[in-house]
């Protein structure tokens, strides 16, 4: 049954910019944009419970990257550029995290909500490089001789690199890394004492979380084709953190259904900002204490029930 509704998504999501109108295409590929960062986000909170409020930061220094290569680099194919996107990204991470190996809880959060303000304060006050306010155009992503201008071709783009993103997390836990970091949510102070070198290993979280992120920035750069630092706020940030705990901590899968509840809950309520905070703050609390571990959680449950 699960490999008939898996076959059926995939069909589906082929064929989607055929069966709809070209904004529902752009939906669909920031809903998978979103669950690249949440599925990094996850890599860094759901394993080793160092919860970021900064990943609108990251995803701003993958945007970014992507369009100044784009603009001084000119023809470099997309695969390239979200690499560099990816490796700068997840070289700040690094710089991020060793730093906050120190901090937990509270403090930790601060620290990320601060970088976050830092990079939106970098990209206005660097407007020789970014155009500040002014915006920066992105130039199109490139395949060879293609240029990528449509939503369908952009959409195809996103699919593919969400597939491999996809593949390699769920991968992770069965690769040195992801046993590491096993044992670090369950017992830090166990890993630590049966020879995981902890900080090592929560610094490599951060890096690839960020990774992730760039990857996604860079995608993101090209659906909306002009950046400008009000995009990257710590609103964004924080609706992250609430993909990842609705679709539960932990859980690729999770990271996905929550990215899609939490882009498509944004884009219903567009024209209702004033009461946004109420509703997303009412679904989150009714998550906590209905689906405690999410509805990745919940929905193995009730498969299992």
């Amino acid at each position: 049954m699960r490999r008939v509704g898996l076959l059926v998504l995939i069909v589906v999501g082929l064929a989607w910019p055929l069966l709809v109108p070209r904004y529902f295409v752009f939906l669909a590929s920031l809903v998978l944009v979103n669950a690249i960062v949440a599925m990094g986000l996850n890599l860094l909170s759901g394993y080793t419970h160092q919860l970021s409020f900064g990943h609108a930061g990251f995803l701003a220094i993958g945007a970014y990257t992507t369009a100044l290569l784009g603009l001084h680099a000119r023809g470099l194919p997309a695969p390239l550029a979200l690499l560099g996107a990816g490796v700068v990204t997840a070289a700040v991470g690094v710089a991020l995290g060793l730093p906050c190996l120190r901090l937990e809880g509270l403090y930790l959060t601060m620290a990320t909500l601060a970088f976050g303000f830092v990079v939106t304060e970098a990209i206005l006050n660097l407007d020789r490089l970014t155009n500040g306010a002014d915006g920066l155009r992105v130039p199109a992503a490139r395949l060879g001789p293609w240029a990528l201008t449509t939503d369908a071709t952009r959409y195809y783009l996103v699919v593919v690199v969400t597939a491999l993103l996809v593949v390699a997390a769920l991968n992770v836990t069965g690769m040195r890394v992801g046993r590491a970091l096993l044992a670090i949510r369950e017992s830090e102070i166990a890993a630590q004492a049966s020879g995981v070198p902890v900080a090592t290993w929560k610094t490599i979280a951060f890096a690839l979380s960020a990774f992730y992120t760039g990857v996604a920035g860079g995608l993101f750069a090209w659906l909306i084709g002009t950046l400008s630092p009000d995009a990257f706020d710590v609103f964004l940030s924080v609706d992250f953190v609430v993909m990842i705990i609705l679709g539960g901590l932990g859980s690729i899968p999770g990271s996905i259904v929550g990215a899609a509840v939490v882009t498509l809950l944004n884009d219903v309520l567009a024209g209702f900002q004033n009461y946004r905070p109420l509703i997303f703050g009412s679904v989150l609390i009714g998550c906590m204490l209905f689906m405690p571990g999410g509805i990745a959680s919940a929905w193995r449950r009730q498969t299992a029930s």
